[in-house]
């Protein structure tokens, strides 16, 4: 067996459980910009002043969902790419190329809501960083710096932005039409508008995303180094994390969420400034949910629920592609674009669940990996053995 092909390392069964949960948690926002124009996902008055029972959806989403998920994802993605590191440079490249190369695909020919691309470019830069770094608490400090910096960047934008709306935040009605148009029409135009979208998306990376994607990666990383995700610390002290934990993220918050309210989503206020306090509140908040897991994890180990989300983590691209393929088909194959408000389209989430719950205990009663993560470990392995071919030459 070569290098490339060593036996991959012990699960653990907590991280696979949190990376579970987390991508389920992410269908909860990604189902409006499934079933609604793109608007949508952070203006509930991208169409006039939303029914009460819109505001209140979005509110409760945007204090216990939005970005929280996400967040999470990234921090264990980091964490996999410190429990990856001991497979040598050429390995570690190659895999995150290969994530490069699906997000791509993925963004322009399926959806154009990919988070793959952005953690694939973010974990090349990310990955090295973390190897270097000479203990936990480097990759912590480093990790809230960076995490900070996304953060004061997004603050900036809104101190200098000028008060007239982009037709991101409010689109007219032709816009509207189109959109609907070459999303129900699929083909050449929506491939095109999808990569118009990703040369925007990439710019947002660049410029501010980027930042807190890398920090939480390094944070994830320094939480394994530190034992925090191997969970070495007692149940009580996790308990106690989330205690104090989530309560002051959710203060940090609820003035955010209330002022957007207040002012109808005002362009300048809404999609830049009061973003501020979630994102500070979020990375607060996914530790928080973390701490919950880690310390119910004596108990909720032992139930047939923790076995399943394990096995849905376990299974995590093929998972998020999934859910990808079976929205873009309702919504867009069946024509339910635009049907259902913004409540309406969560009595979705949990049939989507149900599918990822049954496709991965289903998929790994019979194989060990699920078919994209193990086309991936191919490709990864013949890319990094090619690469070392070509050095011994």
């Amino acid at each position: 067996m070569n290098h490339h092909e060593t036996a991959p390392l012990p699960r653990i069964a907590t991280l696979d459980c949190a990376r579970g949960i987390a991508i389920l948690g992410i269908l909860l926002l990604n189902i409006s910009a499934f079933g609604l124009p793109k608007a949508a996902y952070l203006n509930p008055a991208y169409l006039g002043i939303p029914a009460v029972r819109d505001v209140w959806t979005w509110a409760l989403l945007d204090l216990f969902v939005q970005a929280k998920f996400l967040a999470m994802f990234a921090l264990l993605f980091g964490a996999g790419l410190q429990l990856v590191l001991h497979r040598g440079t050429v390995w570690v490249r190659a895999r995150l190329s290969w994530l490069v190369l699906f997000g791509l695909g993925h963004a322009i020919f399926l959806w154009d809501g990919d988070i793959l691309l952005a953690y694939g470019l973010v974990g090349l830069v990310c990955w090295r960083m973390i190897r270097e770094a000479k203990d936990a608490f480097t990759l912590l400090k480093t990790g809230a710096v960076l995490y900070l910096i996304g953060v004061a960047v997004l603050l900036l934008l809104g101190l200098i932005s000028h008060g007239e709306p982009s037709s991101f935040w409010l689109p007219s009605a032709a816009e509207l039409q189109y959109e609907k148009l070459w999303k129900l029409q699929g083909g050449l135009e929506a491939w095109e508008r999808r990569l118009d979208l990703l040369s925007s998306n990439l710019l947002a990376i660049g410029a501010q995303y980027g930042w807190q994607l890398a920090g939480l990666m390094l944070f994830g990383a320094g939480l394994v180094r530190s034992g925090w995700l191997r969970n070495r610390y007692s149940p009580a002290y996790y308990l106690r994390q989330a205690a104090w934990l989530i309560p002051l993220s959710l203060l940090i918050q609820l003035p955010g969420v209330a002022l957007q309210w207040h002012l109808n989503w005002d362009y300048r206020w809404s999609s830049f400034l009061l973003q501020v306090p979630r994102e500070l509140g979020a990375s607060l908040q996914m530790m928080g949910y973390l701490a919950l897991i880690y310390g119910f994890w004596p108990a909720f180990s032992r139930t047939r629920i923790s076995h399943w989300l394990a096995q849905v983590g376990r299974m995590a691209l093929s998972n998020y592609l999934l859910q990808t393929l079976i929205c873009t088909t309702l919504f867009y194959r069946f024509g339910l674009y635009q049907q259902f408000d913004r409540l309406q389209l969560l009595a979705f989430v949990p049939l989507v669940w149900l599918v990822n719950l049954l496709f991965s205990n289903l998929w790994l009663h019979y194989f060990s990996q699920g078919p994209m993560e193990w086309l991936w470990r191919r490709l990864t392995a013949l890319a990094a053995s090619e690469q070392a071919h070509q050095k011994t030459k």
